[in-house]
């Protein structure tokens, strides 16, 4: 009896998946919507997988940089060894971004004084190559992108991926163009295309065209080649400042 009534369900469970997305169907292409998004959801999954993994691993290889890091910090700048932002994420979500300290302790503040002297040649972001607020390990650890070590926190608790655009603050998603906005449809990374290619010498508008294209084009093996490519970035120090 019991049997009978599980080959009934299944029938029935058969003939329902087949209305919806087999030929019954009067949607054509239901059947290939299934398969795409089921596609994407195991793609989302297995990066999400890699990412709570590997970020465990490099979080525990790496303590013994973040002691030294946040010693260093505090003899020569006594303060907060973590600079805590906010950051602009996937569809716009707002969350707390990690980065060791760099600065002096009141480098928001100066920031305004600063503006005249911005080297970036679109305007949307803040750069400058001789920043006089960075203390002397803030130009150590950003030389070599340990700053960005915190992150990996971040990843593991979800508001990042290793691989993906890099997370904006608020006054920059302000002035993007609707074409800007494409960046915030990927959940942001700690490493990104243009971040292997010349980092901050990349101007503004060529990094939204590479994340546009890394979205386009993003997959399991591409964010390999990204990691890769970013030990050797990160050695030179191409670009960081």
């Amino acid at each position: 009896m019991t049997n009978k009534k599980n080959n009934n369900v299944r029938e029935e469970l058969m003939k329902e998946l087949l209305n919806r997305y087999g030929s019954g169907n009067r949607n054509p292409f239901a059947f290939k919507i299934f398969l795409w998004e089921t596609t994407l959801k195991i793609s989302y999954f297995t990066k999400r997988f890699i990412d709570i993994i590997f970020s465990i691993i490099l979080i525990v290889l790496f303590m013994p940089i973040y002691i030294i890091t946040a010693i260093c910090i505090v003899a020569e700048s006594p303060g907060n060894v973590i600079y805590k932002q906010a950051r602009v994420g996937k569809n716009g979500r707002h969350f707390d971004f990690y980065k060791f300290r760099s600065m002096v302790v009141n480098a928001e503040k100066l920031k305004d004084k600063l503006k005249a002297d911005n080297e970036s040649s679109d305007g949307v972001i803040f750069k400058m190559k001789k920043d006089p607020r960075i203390t002397r390990t803030g130009k150590f650890i950003r030389r070599f992108s340990i700053d960005e070590l915190p992150q990996l926190f971040n990843v593991l608790i979800g508001d990042m991926s290793l691989v993906g655009p890099r997370p904006p603050v608020p006054k920059e998603v302000a002035e993007y163009t609707l074409e800007d906005r494409k960046r915030l449809h990927v959940t942001p990374g700690i490493t990104c295309i243009w971040q292997v290619t010349g980092r901050s010498d990349i101007p503004f508008k060529e990094q939204v065209e590479l994340d546009k294209q890394y979205i386009k084009s993003r997959s399991l093996k591409n964010d390999i080649i990204i990691l890769l490519k970013t030990i050797p970035a990160v050695i030179t120090g191409k670009g960081a400042y």
